[in-house]
């Protein structure tokens, strides 16, 4: 019995697929994927010399756009560096939160003082923010991940005078 080894095939993409590439992307998978999946869907073609001929400008423009994405990638990583998020929040008297802090609260804060713009679905919480103190969350740029500081602190009550 004969084993069959699958090897890359290079395709290019005809329309965006999540988790594998953009649209005019030139890929390499295995063999049983393409055939069986992209090339059969019509979502990639075989990028053969006159493939590649046919869509070069395609091509070019989107490695163009790669290369401007992965600068704007390093950008907002060096936007990250040493940033600190502060929040401030009523606790009970065990220094705990009345309501855990959100990636989107941790999104719209990072806005709000440093300008840096970080959708919430990039913002990884290890486990939801429930007490005063510092913590680091993971953001997601790109294929990396940077820590990020988050401060809480305790909410200064203002005492009530008796009149």
């Amino acid at each position: 019995m004969q084993q069959s080894t699958l090897s890359p095939m290079e395709l290019l993409l005809l329309e965006d697929i999540n988790g594998i590439g953009k649209r005019n992307d030139i890929i390499v998978v295995k063999d049983g994927f393409a055939l069986n999946h992209l090339l059969p869907s019509r979502k990639a073609l075989v990028a053969t010399p006159t493939v590649r001929k046919r869509y070069a400008d395609q091509i070019k423009r989107r490695a163009e756009e790669r290369e401007t994405e992965r600068k704007i990638q390093l950008q907002a990583a060096d936007a990250l560096t040493g940033k600190v998020v502060h929040f401030s929040r009523k606790v009970t008297k065990t220094d705990k939160l009345y309501a855990a802090i959100t990636a989107e609260q941790i999104s719209e804060q990072l806005q709000t003082e440093h300008g840096v713009t970080i959708v919430a679905d990039k913002i990884t919480l290890a486990e939801p923010i429930k007490a005063v103190g510092n913590v680091t969350v993971q953001v997601k740029i790109g294929e990396q991940s940077f820590g990020l500081q988050i401060s809480v602190a305790k909410e200064e009550v203002k005492e009530k005078k008796a009149a």
